[in-house]
């Protein structure tokens, strides 16, 4: 029992320590506002969905406008991923740290993406404050999406397209 115990713990040790080690990589794709793939140094691919936000999808208001705006900032660059999770497709949720800047909160103050309060939970206390009050922000300054009289929040027309 004792040899069954020590093996368990050792593969529980082995598997959280391969779990949420950063990432670091170059972006060779970028799929829409919130989702990019990153090959690593050891030429194995990633795909990244981003943490904490929502961005508007391809066919919405918008989703053209996000994903242009996240690959002008990340594409042919050289990034850390911040991750602990990966989602029910496989995808690692991470924050993409790009030139010590977040850029996942990028995409929020240039009003290319929502707040994804629906997981802000599994956001550090800091993260939660800085995406809440960069949405704010942006809605109040009319920026990008919130230019439009009542955006659709992507949650919402994803429910629609089903």
């Amino acid at each position: 029992m004792n040899k069954l115990f020590f093996a368990l713990l050792m593969l529980l040790a082995f598997t959280s320590s391969a779990f949420g080690q950063d990432i670091h990589g170059k972006v060779i794709a970028v799929a829409d506002g919130d989702t990019v793939t990153v090959l690593d140094s050891e030429s194995r691919t990633h795909k990244i969905r981003l943490a904490g936000i929502d961005a508007p999808e391809k066919s919405q208001a918008f989703g053209q406008a996000s994903k242009q705006a996240l690959s002008n900032r990340v594409y042919g660059k050289t990034v850390v991923i911040d991750w602990n999770k990966r989602d029910r497709y496989g995808r690692i949720i991470g924050k993409i740290i790009r030139d010590s800047q977040d850029v996942n909160l990028e995409q929020i103050k240039l009003g290319m993406a929502w707040h994804y309060k629906k997981y802000e939970n599994e956001q550090d206390v800091e993260d939660r404050s800085l995406y809440g009050q960069a949405e704010y922000i942006a809605q109040r300054d009319r920026i990008g999406l919130w230019r439009e009289q009542n955006p659709v929040p992507p949650w919402d027309f994803r429910k629609l397209k089903r």
